[in-house]
């Protein structure tokens, strides 16, 4: 992956898929000709005949806003929801794809940053993953959900779970406040970069609040140009002095960060292969990726995959999974490259 992250040429005049439409690169798109009323019957009888086939083909061939018109198509049918006989005819990572693809996407966001709060330890890598790949608006939806079902403020319990700099860290970016501006000042990326420098390489010990403002505060098209000054500057690239300089959390949040400012779709097509690398495979992580980025930017994700690894996405899922849950993380990856 080292090539990848070090091609600062290859990023700089690419479009940000924080910038993207939903729809613009995904892999599901809205069906011509939607009948929400159809599509619900055919999804009861389906399910009261154990037909996981057509459940599949249905919930992985409609946009996420049409499958919320079949979920109220099949309450006012049925009086039961969607969620309830979904959840009574299938199981295990099956039912956990089914009902992501179900749920509006800022609610699915938000119930992940629950999962990862809740219990005993915080799961950070699941923060680290939503906070620094996130637009603004995606951020501010998931807090809006937030509130609305826990009449608490994200951000309020946030603080209660994260702390020292990992934690004033991922509140900047919990804030959903990052400049958007896509205009780029020159002077203040090289300004930016010199200061990170002096913060990091060229001094004793790391002042990680200069990384933390910067890196979490400036806008993604600024933030690139910072990239290729800091290389000017140092020598080295940014990431590698942040993996140089710092560990834990913090190191992790602000990599991630770095690596989605240059390109989120390889960001994500190196966890999906880190998600089934190895002995096992990482079903949550799998499952949040291929539906959260099934209408934005899987597309993208795809042709990344098959660069870095020489293999396909679909490949990889067709030798990793199985069963009726192989067959819809297929479809909803949606081809082979």
């Amino acid at each position: 992956m080292a090539s990848l992250w070090d091609d600062l040429e290859d990023f700089v005049d690419s479009p940000s898929s924080f910038l993207v439409n939903t729809g613009d690169r995904g892999t599901i798109q809205p069906k011509a000709d939607f009948d929400p009323e159809a599509d619900a019957a055919a999804l009861k009888d389906a399910i009261e005949g154990t037909k996981e086939k057509i459940v599949t083909e249905i919930l992985t061939g409609r946009s996420s806003v049409q499958r919320l018109f079949i979920c109220e198509a099949y309450q006012n049918a049925t009086g039961r929801t969607l969620l309830e006989d979904l959840k009574g005819d299938t199981d295990g990572d099956y039912q956990n794809v089914l009902v992501a693809l179900i749920t509006p996407p800022e609610e699915y966001d938000c119930h992940e940053v629950m999962r990862a709060m809740k219990g005993a330890g915080t799961k950070e890598s699941i923060l680290i993953e939503i906070f620094a790949s996130r637009s603004n608006l995606q951020i501010q939806a998931l807090a809006d959900v937030y509130l609305k079902e826990t009449e608490k403020k994200l951000h309020l319990d946030l603080k209660d779970e994260v702390s020292g700099d990992f934690g004033k860290a991922l509140l900047l970016l919990a804030e959903g406040q990052r400049d958007e501006s896509s205009i780029v000042d020159v002077d203040l990326a090289r300004a930016d970069a010199q200061a990170i420098y002096i913060a990091g390489e060229k001094k004793l010990g790391t002042d990680e609040t200069t990384f933390i403002e910067i890196i979490c505060q400036r806008s993604i098209s600024q933030l690139r140009q910072t990239l290729i000054e800091y290389k000017h500057v140092s020598g080295k690239t940014l990431q590698e002095s942040i993996e140089g300089e710092m560990s834990g959390d913090l190191k992790e949040l602000l990599v991630a960060v770095v690596k989605c400012v240059k390109s989120v779709p390889a960001y994500f097509a190196e966890l999906l292969y880190k998600s089934m690398k190895g002995c096992g495979t990482d079903e949550a992580t799998l499952n949040r990726i291929m539906v959260s980025r099934s209408e934005i930017d899987l597309l993208d994700i795809r042709a990344k995959f098959k660069k870095l690894y020489d293999n396909s996405l679909l490949s990889a899922i067709e030798s990793e999974l199985s069963g009726d849950y192989a067959e819809c993380v297929k479809a909803i990856c949606g081809g082979d490259d």
